[in-house]
């Protein structure tokens, strides 16, 4: 019985002793008070010493054999990417910047191209305007993009001073492809638009272009005179095409030719021709349509002379819809893949325009070739010419 007393006594004094401890532990000054692991690990951040002094993690074995995975796998991405795109040529490099520029001026703000517009201007006086139209820009309207007609106003205004009101206007008078450049003809009235028809329909207008063909014309010189209609080409694309409608045809002996009944729905289209050079396979030609109808001289060097224009991938063939294939003496020198001729832009370029003058003397303006025509007919030249 008493020693089970002292028992209890001693836990008594034990457990007195205890809570004493750790209340003289709390009241000790200068004590660090306990803290958990979270709380020690935010102490040390803290603390001014703290980044220094504590130990780096330890890098465990599974995450060094997973980072080693992904170098390894970033290596074989990057071979694969390098073999199956070998290095780019300067003239893939033009066509790609080329296709990029097109882009961003269609998508630009309409004083953007205003101001390029203004500032390339090739001709003007009180009755016409003749602008340096870029590649790829569309002469009216076209949803989604902008065109040389939505930034008249904006051009009327600066070839009058930036004015805030003027009753001056511009209206394009002969049509000119989105995908060709050159000289661009905008009357300044309704009565010099009306007028510039007129001479329009009578020849009196004089234009020129100059086209890269693929192919040398023969004979060197001369007149295409074949009528133009329009066509569907069946297929598992359906689509319509400008062709030849001629007007002979070989007779049954083979010895003659037998001219035939022209189509009702067939346009009369002329165009001269001239080839002012020639390299690889491919010609520097002078046109000058004498009508008007719809893609007229990329038909007549397409069908007419087998010689399509360089980049028309439209007209390089008739059954279908598909890049134009170019002879391999040509993709090698242009540094060119056969997969990469689908980039190739239309080389036609709007070169002279000369009319007889609306209230003044006559009109005669040159426009300079352009960047991407210039570069192609400089490579080509680089060889031995034959003529």
């Amino acid at each position: 019985m008493n020693c089970g007393k002292a028992v209890a006594v001693l836990g008594d004094q034990m457990f007195f002793l205890l809570v004493k401890s750790r209340t003289i532990c709390r009241r000790l000054p200068g004590t660090a008070p306990v803290l958990s692991r979270s709380q020690h690990t935010a102490a040390e951040r803290d603390s001014p010493g703290g980044s220094d002094t504590a130990e780096k993690p330890r890098l465990r074995a599974i995450d060094l054999a997973r980072k080693i995975r992904q170098e390894k796998a970033k290596t074989q991405s990057e071979t694969r990417t390098q073999d199956r795109d070998p290095p780019v040529s300067g003239s893939q490099q033009r066509v790609t910047e080329l296709k990029r520029f097109t882009a961003q001026l269609q998508n630009v703000h309409p004083n953007v191209l205003a101001k390029h517009l203004h500032r390339t201007l090739l001709y003007r006086d009180k009755d016409v305007v003749i602008l340096n139209k870029p590649y790829g820009v569309p002469v009216r309207e076209e949803s989604g993009v902008t065109t040389v007609t939505s930034v008249l106003p904006v051009l009327c205004k600066m070839l009058d001073g930036l004015k805030t009101k003027t009753d001056t206007e511009l209206l394009p008078c002969l049509g000119l492809e989105k995908d060709s450049s050159g000289a661009l003809l905008l009357a300044r009235s309704e009565a010099v638009l009306e007028h510039i028809l007129s001479l329009s329909r009578s020849n009196q207008v004089e234009r020129k272009y100059w086209v890269i063909t693929v192919g040398v014309p023969v004979p060197s010189e001369g007149l295409i005179d074949i009528p133009v209609i329009e066509r569907e080409v069946t297929g598992p694309k359906p689509h319509f095409k400008m062709t030849l409608s001629p007007l002979f045809r070989m007779n049954e002996a083979g010895d003659g030719m037998t001219k035939v009944r022209s189509h009702r729905q067939a346009h009369a289209a002329a165009t001269k021709y001239r080839v002012l050079d020639s390299s690889y396979g491919c010609s520097l030609v002078e046109l000058q349509p004498l009508t008007g109808v719809k893609h007229q001289m990329r038909v007549h060097m397409a069908y007419a002379l087998a010689c399509p224009i360089l980049g028309d991938h439209k007209y390089s063939h008739w059954s279908k819809l598909a890049p134009q294939k170019l002879p391999d003496r040509v993709l090698k020198k242009l540094g060119l893949e056969q997969s990469k001729s689908r980039y190739l832009p239309l080389h036609l370029h709007a070169h002279r325009l000369a009319l007889p003058g609306h209230s003044q003397s006559d009109i005669a303006v040159s426009c300079p070739m352009p960047k991407k025509l210039g570069y192609t007919e400089r490579l080509l030249n680089e060889g031995e010419t034959t003529i």
